[in-house]
C-alpha cells in the first residue's frame, strides 16, 4: 500500500493565508493535509487539523509550504528547513507564460497573470488577480498583494511587498526591503529600503511599524534578531539607462 505520508502537504500557518493557500493545494491535487502553528490554542484549520508547532516538520514526512505573510519569517523557515520539498502551487485560475520562471515554495493565487519571461523567486506569494508582466524579476519572499500590477520589465529585490493595488511602471527597478503602500505609483527606481506610499511614491521619513509591515498574523517562538539581508543578482535586474526617484 502507498504511503500517503508521501503525498502530505504540510502548512506552516493556520491563519486566513493559510487557508487559501489549503483551497489552493486541494485544487493541485493534494488530499492529505495538515497544519503546524506556534498557537497552541489551535486545533483546526479550514476543516484540516493543526498537529502542533512548526518545530514539528523535522519528524514529520511530507512536503511543505510556509503560508505566512511576514517575509523575513518566512524566509527563516525555509531557511531552517532547507533540503525538503516546497512544491510550487498555482490556483487553476492563474495564467501562467509558458517560459516564466517560478521558485520552489511559491503561491500563486487566483486570477493571477505572470507574462512571457518573468522569474519569480522562492518563497513568494503572487496573490489575488495581480500581474507581473513581460520580463519581470521578483526575488525571493516577495510578496505581490492582491490587485497589485508590475509593467514590464519591472526588478523588485528580495523580501519585498508590493502594497494592494499598487503599480509599478515598466522599467523600473526597486531595492531589496521596500513596502509599497496600497495604491501607491512607482515611476521611478527605489534605491533605499524602506515604506513608500502616494502617488507617485514618496519615502515615509519614520516607519513606526517596521517590525510588522511586511505581515504577520503568525506566532514564532523566536524573535528575529541579527537578520542578514540579501538582494537579487546584478545580473537579473536590467541594464542600461537608469531612473532614480
Amino acid at each position: 500500500m502507498e504511503d500517503t505520508r508521501l503525498n502530505r502537504l504540510i502548512i506552516i500557518g493556520a491563519s486566513g493565508h493559510g487557508r487559501v493557500v489549503a483551497d489552493i493545494a486541494k485544487l493541485n491535487g493534494y488530499e492529505d493535509i495538515v497544519f503546524l502553528d506556534n498557537n497552541s490554542g489551535l486545533k483546526e484549520c479550514a476543516g484540516y487539523p493543526v498537529l502542533g508547532p512548526d518545530t514539528m516538520t523535522a519528524g514529520l514526512q511530507g512536503k511543505i509550504i510556509v503560508a505566512v505573510g511576514n517575509a523575513y519569517i518566512r524566509k527563516r523557515l525555509m531557511n531552517r528547513d532547507q533540503g525538503r520539498d516546497f512544491p510550487i502551487l498555482i490556483h487553476p485560475n492563474a495564467v501562467i507564460a509558458e517560459d516564466a520562471v517560478i521558485g520552489e515554495g511559491t503561491v500563486v493565487m487566483a486570477g493571477t497573470v505572470v507574462n512571457s519571461g518573468a522569474r519569480i523567486g522562492n518563497g513568494c506569494i503572487v496573490n489575488t488577480s495581480s500581474s507581473i508582466d513581460h520580463d519581470c524579476a521578483v526575488g525571493d519572499y516577495c510578496h505581490v498583494s492582491v490587485g497589485a500590477h508590475l509593467s514590464g520589465t519591472v526588478c523588485i529585490g528580495s523580501c519585498s511587498w508590493v502594497g494592494a493595488g499598487a503599480i509599478i511602471s515598466n522599467n523600473v527597478n526597486i531595492c531589496s526591503n521596500v513596502t509599497l503602500g496600497a495604491g501607491a505609483v512607482v515611476i521611478k527606481d527605489i534605491e533605499e529600503e524602506g515604506t513608500y506610499i502616494g502617488v507617485p511614491v514618496k519615502k515615509m521619513l519614520k516607519d513606526k511599524a517596521s517590525e510588522s509591515r511586511f505581515g504577520g498574523g503568525y506566532f514564532s517562538y523566536k524573535i528575529i534578531t541579527n537578520i542578514r539581508f540579501f538582494t537579487v543578482p546584478a545580473n537579473v535586474c536590467r541594464r542600461g539607462r537608469r531612473r532614480t526617484a
